[in-house]
């Protein structure tokens, strides 16, 4: 068998062709330091009803849920406020019969006007188990997404997700409800159709809601840069 040698100076320009490694990123989408309780089980006891939402903005952090490059979502991530059972009771039974409690992630495309079509759409968690503790759900089947593309919360049901503790003005979020339909909490206005388009017309101040969406990046491969090498 023969070997094979090349000179220092060819070994060296190979090595410099070489394409970098292409390794994927984790990114939390939506996680914004300080993390804030959710409001339950306080006096002012607020949840995430019959409807779909995404955080506007926390602070000087704007768009904090819009998708910052092309992978997959992995997993949801929620804290969970814990109502007292008078308060459970408020929302599953009467008036509302909301439900047991549940959140799932919802992938929106967005269009003008604001609004937003929803294009995909994770499993539904039931979280009662969990209240009072901040939980990560693995999601079953993986979400594609773009970048540019929204990470929304849906609740068909209802969930103790909502903070409210010393929030100014500059943190806020928006719901799947029209203009003239803000007040109406308890109107079900779920983003859950296929390709359904929706407006995120209503704005809530001083209040966040408390998730984030787990997301894998898609590995990029940089084209080598070639290097000449000098010969000593």
């Amino acid at each position: 068998m023969r070997r094979l040698l090349l000179p220092a100076a060819a070994l060296c320009a190979a090595a410099l062709a070489l394409p970098t490694s292409a390794s994927a990123e984790i990114i939390e989408i939506g996680k914004v330091d300080p993390a804030v309780p959710s409001s339950c089980p306080g006096d002012n006891c607020l949840a995430l009803a019959v409807t779909t939402g995404y955080q506007a903005k926390v602070g000087t952090t704007r768009a904090p849920m819009v998708v910052p490059k092309d992978g997959r979502i992995v997993a949801l991530t929620v804290g969970l406020g814990k109502p007292s059972q008078k308060q459970v009771d408020f929302f599953m039974k009467s008036p509302y019969r909301f439900g047991s409690a549940s959140v799932q992630l919802t992938i929106l495309d967005p269009r003008t006007k604001l609004r937003y079509r929803a294009i995909r759409q994770s499993e539904a968690f039931k979280v009662e188990p969990f209240f009072g503790r901040i939980v990560q759900f693995p999601l079953a089947r993986t979400l594609a997404v773009k970048k540019g593309q929204v990470v929304a919360i849906t609740s068909r049901t209802w969930a103790p997700i909502l903070a409210t503790a010393d929030l100014g003005n500059d943190t806020s979020w928006r719901a799947s409800r029209a203009k003239g339909s803000c007040d109406n909490a308890a109107a079900p206005t779920a983003q859950v159709q296929p390709n359904q388009l929706t407006q995120y017309y209503c704005l809530y101040g001083k209040e966040r809601l408390n998730y984030s969406a787990t997301l894998i990046t898609t590995p990029t491969v940089k084209k080598p840069t070639k290097k000449s090498a000098r010969r000593r």
